[in-house]
């Protein structure tokens, strides 16, 4: 099994990545992937850049545990995260969530699994630049709802 995270300023190539995910394995017969990008209007308001910060170490490691959790839920050959952080643009991609497995049903809540997690749990901050200036914004959104279809509990920060 092959869990990887990785935080990075640099684009990625969405192609390069699902067939390095599935290389050489011949289990594989499915792969999920989601891909994040930057919105131009959030909450009402343009955006005309984006910037998000983390905490380096702490995230990996919360992603990372996230992903082990998966990879006891669903049964996954391989997922990967690779999310961004610095300075991002409207239509720039800001993460991607991919996963492996030998059919598309485990493939497909694992990678929802993952995503709902990022969206809600993972520590990232953002700062969005809008026409009325700039804000710090907490990325993570409450969605109880999809915390609950998991059954993970709420952080308290948000």
């Amino acid at each position: 099994m092959s869990l990887s995270v990785i935080i990075q300023t640099q684009d990625f190539d969405v192609s390069q990545e699902l067939s390095a995910l599935r290389l050489g394995d011949a289990r594989v017969g499915a792969v999920c992937s989601f891909v994040g990008t930057v919105r131009e209007r959030n909450e009402g308001s343009s955006v005309s850049s984006m910037e998000l910060e983390h905490y380096p170490g702490m995230t990996e490691k919360s992603i990372q545990a996230m992903m082990e959790e998966a990879q006891q839920r669903f049964d996954i050959y391989a997922a990967k995260v690779i999310h961004r952080v610095g300075l991002l643009q409207p239509m720039d991609q800001i993460v991607l969530v991919a996963v492996s497995s030998a059919h598309r049903g485990m493939s497909f809540q694992a990678c929802e699994f993952l995503m709902d997690y990022l969206k809600t749990q993972a520590p990232f901050w953002k700062k969005e630049v809008t026409p009325s200036g700039a804000r710090w914004v907490d990325a993570r959104v409450s969605d109880d709802q999809a915390l609950a279809r998991w059954g993970i509990q709420a952080l308290n920060a948000h």
